[in-house]
């Protein structure tokens, strides 16, 4: 079964930015390469616990097992040692990318609070988005009764884009809601 945004990519988003940019190779068109949803849980180091229920909570969100990450360096400012557990990530690419994707900017997006778009300043230079949810209750799959602690994660969609500007039209024509 293919998902409605990499049909809408096929049908509409592909000749829309080939007219656009003027590309000579259907290759040249941006494309979603992969996204990465990271959750840092900085109190994981008195209260393993904290790490555990974040860890379900993203595998309830993307779908898939995330990886815990470890501290590379110690840092004694956040009384932080090497190799303690700071928090996990996931990488999305296929079919749950797109699935994810499809859900964030229709289901999850309209449900923050006070949300007017998302901001188009937040491009890298190379063509990847990062957006960083404060709240992990705009999920449908989260369960609000069940939540110990509410925690943010970033969200960094990665595209094959040259540019911020082709970048920015791809996300556009896929459905993101930039601020006007």
């Amino acid at each position: 079964m293919i998902s409605r945004l990499k049909d809408k990519y096929r049908q509409e988003v592909v000749p829309a930015l080939m007219e656009k940019f003027k590309y000579d190779n259907i290759m040249e068109v941006p494309k979603l390469e992969k996204i990465i949803l990271n959750m840092g849980i900085g109190e994981a180091r008195e209260n393993p616990k904290t790490l555990e229920s974040a860890v379900s909570e993203l595998a309830l969100i993307s779908g898939q097992k995330p990886v815990v990450t470890k501290a590379k360096k110690s840092v004694s400012n956040f009384k932080i040692r090497e190799g303690m557990s700071v928090g996990c990530k996931v990488t999305l690419r296929g079919k749950q990318m797109y699935h994810f994707l499809d859900k964030f900017i229709s289901v999850s997006l309209p449900r923050v609070r006070d949300f007017r778009g998302v901001s188009d300043k937040s491009f890298d230079g190379r063509g990847n988005y990062a957006y960083g949810v404060k709240e992990q209750l705009i999920f449908p799959e989260i369960e609000y009764d069940k939540v110990d602690k509410v925690r943010g994660l970033d969200i960094i969609i990665v595209t094959t884009a040259q540019t911020d500007e082709e970048a920015k039209e791809f996300l556009q024509l896929m459905g993101m809601p930039f601020k006007k």
